[in-house]
């Protein structure tokens, strides 16, 4: 589905109830299923539509295909949970893109651990084989630059092993903020965990207790500041708090100094532009990545340059999400710069004319989705191509969109007949 976008006509103010948090959503379903909890249905989104399903279905035998389709989440925190259960064989696999998202260190440190686990096909990458069984726990290493949710994923199956688990983090650890979101959530339900920058110590000899869990997605919430920025409208995000193990919950800071100021009153969030703005955004985004395609399309629009450092792991995600930004802020005549073997992306300014309004690729990847719709404030009637992808973790977005004044038509039509209708 393509989409065609156009502004509000009047100044925006609205009010959005924000989905659940996808992290946190996974999370504990993962959790309370090995406390024994029976999985209840998910489908705030795709991923946790995906997962639930896949854990209500019970624990996979005789080798069947459990197929995760995009969900890297579900990938990663399966294939340990898997591993790590008695009686499990199956082969887990995923989309195509799925199946070029690394995967060896997770089930390198599994095997150390007693896992039986086989590559199916590529070394390091999905489709695997798995057969489940008791495993030891221990001390580990995992690098910890490729992706936080392997580090979550062995701390979550902790209950299931043999002894208490003790990783050992190398290299530099991408979003910390989400191995402390896990320690919290584990911790809640009865778990003990001494956690030191490079080190996690964690014993759930008396085991986990469920516990329901849910809160507005703070990922979600980068996008209505994007469009607060770009518009100067009123925006009101509502049972959010500051107060969450979110780490994304640091885009409010991060939004004050491109403009956006935020007020926390009666459980909402109450976001309002000010024109009081820096001169150049510097950011080390290594505990916050999912905030980078909404930072840097705002940042190209408001006219802001900037440094933005920790942004390695973006490589991996559903598409190389630096080479999109790349690729489609050339769209609007921004020419960005990665430096560092891919770990900085940087914009100086630097712009060169465009003589056509834009039709933007989401390389299935929702968020490049979200981040690049706010650009029709300042190129009214861009294109989104494939606009259903939000629907991975905000299925309601354009509905939302609407509702806040922005208009939504087929690009099938001739822009000069949209603007007399309008």
């Amino acid at each position: 589905m393509d989409i065609r976008l156009f502004p509000p006509e009047e100044i925006l103010e609205t009010t959005v109830a924000l989905p659940p948090s996808k992290s946190i959503g996974t999370r504990a379903m993962v959790l309370n299923f090995i406390a024994g909890a029976t999985p209840e249905p998910d489908d705030s989104c795709d991923d946790t539509a995906t997962l639930s399903a896949i854990l209500s279905a019970g624990l996979p035998v005789g080798g069947t295909e459990v197929n995760v389709g995009p969900a890297g989440t579900a990938m990663r925190f399966l294939t340990a949970l898997f591993a790590a259960s008695e009686g499990v064989d199956c082969v887990l696999t995923g989309s195509e893109r799925m199946l070029r998202r690394p995967i060896g260190p997770l089930v390198g440190v599994l095997r150390k651990i007693g896992a039986d686990i086989e590559y199916a096909g590529e070394e390091g990458f999905p489709p695997l084989r798995i057969r489940g069984r008791r495993l030891a726990g221990g001390s580990v290493e995992i690098d910890a630059s490729v992706s936080s949710q392997f580090i979550s994923a062995l701390m979550m199956i902790t209950p299931l092993l043999e002894d208490d688990l003790s990783i050992r983090l190398l290299g530099d650890v991408q979003s910390m903020s989400y191995i402390r979101m896990t320690a919290g959530m584990m911790t809640q339900r009865g778990a003990c965990i001494d956690f030191e920058r490079d080190k996690i110590d964690i014993s759930c000899s008396g085991g986990l207790k469920p516990l329901p869990q849910s809160e507005p997605d703070w990922s979600a919430a980068a996008f209505w500041y994007e469009i607060s920025a770009v518009t100067a409208g009123w925006v009101t995000l509502t049972g959010i708090s500051e107060e969450s193990l979110q780490g994304d919950r640091n885009v409010a800071g991060l939004y004050e100094r491109l403009g956006v100021l935020t007020s926390f009153e009666d459980g909402n969030a109450e976001l309002s532009a000010t024109p009081d703005l820096y001169n150049w955004l510097e950011a080390d985004l290594t505990d916050m990545p999912d905030a980078v395609p909404s930072l840097v399309a705002t940042c190209c629009l408001i006219g802001m340059r900037f440094v933005l450092t920790g942004i390695g792991a973006l490589h991996n995600k559903e598409c190389d999400r630096i080479e999109a930004l790349i690729a489609e802020m050339a769209k609007l005549g921004c020419i960005l710069e990665t430096e560092n073997y891919g770990t900085t992306l940087r914009w100086d300014g630097r712009r060169v004319p465009v003589g056509e309004i834009p039709v933007f690729d989401t390389y299935n990847d929702h968020r490049m989705a979200m981040a690049l719709a706010p650009v029709c404030v300042f190129v009214p009637g861009i294109v989104i191509k494939n606009a259903e992808v939000v629907s991975k973790s905000y299925p309601c977005f354009w509905e939302q969109l609407e509702e806040a004044g922005f208009r939504i038509v087929d690009p099938s039509e001739p822009i000069s007949a949209v603007e007399e209708n309008a």
